[in-house]
Formats: structure tokens, C-alpha cells, sequence
């Protein structure tokens, strides 16, 4: 399972209850859990992806947050026709939570990274088959103006090009992917995501060349330190330039 690294408040989780929905495709739960995090006050803990397709999001919260969104995750999967199981678990054993990575929070907000992506529209095209994929996300780039995030596997032979732009932009781009993954291979699974949420943003995967390293301000220790060595500039003494002074005179 992927981890994410843990708020400040360690504690935040532990009386949290537990929910997890289960899809057999990365872009119908990534959809599922768009939803999930949409329709109540809920955190995305994270995916666990176990091979053969099938992936997970964990969500945590309060018990009847986590019974809307469980509700709304399996109602969404199963509009894709990828629902496989889902469960709630009100009050999780404490052992549970420190076997298996489910009580750390999804990230922290740290402001040491900041993806240059952000804040634009998802699209995801899963083929069944890596050279499908890898045309499909050639053809993609060259239909709109669009940038290739990242790819994920999740096993079965199922790849995913995940994209990023303009809603318009990325929806013509995942129909031309569409297009070109069923005339190279077999396509599985596609989806648009227009408004993605920053939790939601965290647990996707995303190329190095995206991550912008935001470097702190340089202030100097010591203020008295020169930073630019010279001779210093001599002004002249002004009390010897003559100054010529307009006399009027004024008749009564």
C-alpha cells in the first residue's frame, strides 16, 4: 500500500472509524474515491492494490461519514460495472491499525514540494496491454494541449496514462486515447475527473519532472556582512560648488 507520511496529530485517527470500497480498475477508484471524499467529511488515507486489477481506497472519519461515503463509493463503482466488495468498520481494533498502514493521514502539508499540475483536470485511460497504453498516451499528447502525469499498473496486464490540463482539453484528449487504445489493443477503463480535490491529488501517482522543489529564502545571519566588495563612491563637498543666486529687486 502506498503511504503517505503522517500529520502532526498522530491521534487524529485512532477513534476514526474505517471504510474501504474495492474496484477491479485504477480509473473507477480513483472515481470511486472522488466521490467518497465529495459526498461527506472524510479523509483518503490511501490505495492498497493487491494485483489482478483490484484496488482499494481506504477512507477515515466519523462512523456516519464513513457510511456516506462507503455508500456513495459503491454506488459510483458500481455505475462503472467495477464493483467488487465493500466494508465499515465503526470502531477498528488498535492492532489493526498498526499491523496494516491505515491510520496515518494521506500527507502533510509541509510546502516542501508543489506539482506544477495542480489544480487542472484529471483524465485516466486503462488499457489491458503496455504498448496500448503507451499509444494511447502518444496520441493523447499530440490531440490537445495536455500534459502526461505519470502511469500506474496495477497487475492483469492493466496499464494507466494519467493526464492533466483544461476540462476541455483533457476530455477531447481521453477520447482520442480511447480510439487509439482499441485500434492498438483491448481498452478497459477511462475517466474524467474536472475539479479533483487536493487529497484526492496526493494519492495519484506523479512523474519527478513535475515536482517543483521550493527552495527558503536566503536571509543573511549577519547584517553588517558585505556582500559587494569595492571602493566606496566619494561624493564631493558640496559647501564648495558655488551656487548662483537670481537677485530681483522690487520698486515701491
Amino acid at each position: 500500500m502506498e503511504v503517505y507520511p503522517k500529520s502532526p496529530d498522530r491521534n487524529y485517527h485512532q477513534d476514526s472509524s474505517l471504510g474501504l470500497v474495492s474496484t477491479i480498475s485504477f480509473p473507477a477508484i480513483v472515481g470511486t474515491a472522488d466521490m467518497m471524499l465529495k459526498s461527506a467529511g472524510v479523509h483518503l488515507v490511501g490505495y492498497e492494490k493487491i494485483g489482478s486489477g483490484h484496488c482499494t481506497a481506504i477512507v477515515r472519519g466519523g462512523i456516519a461519514d464513513v457510511r456516506l461515503a462507503v455508500e456513495s463509493g459503491e454506488r459510483t463503482a458500481k455505475q462503472f460495472n467495477q464493483f467488487v466488495s465493500s466494508l465499515i468498520i465503526p470502531r477498528p481494533d488498535a492492532n489493526l491499525s498498526i499491523v496494516l498502514p491505515i491510520a496515518s493521514r494521506l500527507y502533510e502539508i509541509a510546502g516542501e514540494e508543489h506539482s506544477l499540475l495542480s489544480n487542472k483536470a484529471i483524465g485516466l485511460v486503462e488499457t489491458k496491454g503496455f504498448p496500448a497504453m503507451v499509444g494511447a498516451a502518444d496520441a493523447m499528447l499530440k490531440a490537445a494541449d495536455i500534459q502526461l502525469a505519470a502511469y500506474e499498473k496495477i497487475g492483469a496486464s492493466l496499464c494507466t496514462a494519467i493526464i492533466r490540463g483544461s476540462v476541455a482539453n483533457v476530455a477531447v484528449a481521453v477520447e482520442t486515447g480511447m480510439y487509439e487504445a482499441e485500434r492498438i489493443g483491448e481498452l478497459n477503463a477511462v475517466m474524467v475527473i474536472p475539479r479533483p480535490l487536493d487529497e484526492l491529488e496526493k494519492t495519484l501517482p506523479l512523474a519527478r519532472c513535475w515536482i517543483e522543489e521550493l527552495q527558503p529564502i536566503q536571509l543573511p545571519v549577519n547584517f553588517n556582512d558585505k556582500y559587494v566588495q569595492g571602493e566606496g563612491l566619494t561624493l564631493p563637498d558640496l559647501t564648495t560648488i558655488p551656487v548662483k543666486v537670481k537677485q530681483e529687486s522690487y520698486e515701491t
